[in-house]
């Protein structure tokens, strides 16, 4: 196994240990994502919001990613005034009945992160863009990390894990170069890649520790799963269960996911694997 490598990040001054995985759990506040979202127009969405974010911490989530934009394909971006209008709504209740919970915001618009930074405390901004000059400013005047996605029209004269690391190599010097320090990588799965595009960087995903940061991956109910067995995303969570498992092999940090339970189940029962393996190879004649 590619164990996570040790690597701690600041989140509001309290010092997260991304050495032991985590996971991330999705709260999205949109009327058109591809696999279970909250409408913003809800009647009840304070109960429904309090309801759904206190289940996946109290199954574990180490933190709770909060969107307003549906990223699925296909999809029109909404206004900036809309994001920020649902955005609003959820974070208000959040910040109200959870206020130590480990907020990320999954946002492409630097305003928007800013905003989100100064109003609420965000801790992280998980960007799936692929990151632009404002954005890289905003993080670090700011000090919070950043997850920086692969998101982008690439050279197809070379494999697609060496197009992610000199993407990453590429961006992560930007942001070094303007004083960011926490950054998270994420592979991007489903975002401008085929179906065979995402299963060979899944496959190779451990040499990205090449680049000594964190990785985050979400494949949850994802194209690759339901596309590749012919379903649909809301029969996908044995497929989600098999790539979060195959992805902590490879060296994943957090598991960005729609179920907490399941992906703490599996957690658990990976490390009890290793354990007992760790045990085995202790007690072998030297």
């Amino acid at each position: 196994m590619n164990r996570a490598i040790a690597y701690t990040i600041n989140v509001g001054g309290r010092l997260l240990d991304l050495s032991s995985p985590c996971v991330m759990g999705i709260l999205n506040i949109t009327p058109d994502s591809f696999y279970t979202s909250i409408s913003p127009d809800s009647s009840s969405l304070d109960d429904v919001i309090i309801a759904h974010v206190g289940k996946m911490l109290s199954e574990g989530a180490m933190m709770i990613d909060v969107g307003a934009c549906s990223t699925r394909p296909g999809s029109e971006p909404v206004s900036a005034s809309s994001e920020r209008q649902r955005l609003t709504l959820a974070l208000d209740i959040i910040h109200r009945s959870f206020p130590d919970c480990i907020l990320s915001v999954d946002t492409f618009r630097s305003d928007i992160a800013e905003w989100c930074i100064n109003t609420y405390g965000v801790h992280i901004i998980n960007d799936i863009s692929g990151g632009c000059d404002e954005m890289f400013d905003i993080v670090a005047k700011y000090g919070i990390p950043y997850i920086l996605t692969f998101n982008e029209v690439r050279n197809s004269s070379i494999d697609i894990t060496q197009q992610a690391l000199l993407f990453f190599s590429d961006k992560v010097q930007q942001l070094r170069d303007r004083g960011a320090k926490d950054i998270i990588l994420d592979p991007g799965f489903g975002f401008n890649k085929t179906l065979d595009e995402n299963y060979e960087l899944l496959n190779n995903m451990e040499n990205l520790r090449i680049l000594e940061l964190p990785i985050l991956v979400g494949v949850s109910h994802k194209s690759m799963i339901y596309k590749l067995l012919g379903t649909t995303p809301d029969a996908t969570l044995n497929g989600t269960t098999v790539l979060h498992t195959v992805s902590l092999e490879k060296g994943a940090n957090i598991l960005r996911v729609h179920e907490v339970k399941e992906a703490m189940e599996t957690l658990k029962i990976l490390n009890k694997a290793h354990e007992a393996n760790g045990a085995n190879e202790a007690h072998k004649p030297q």
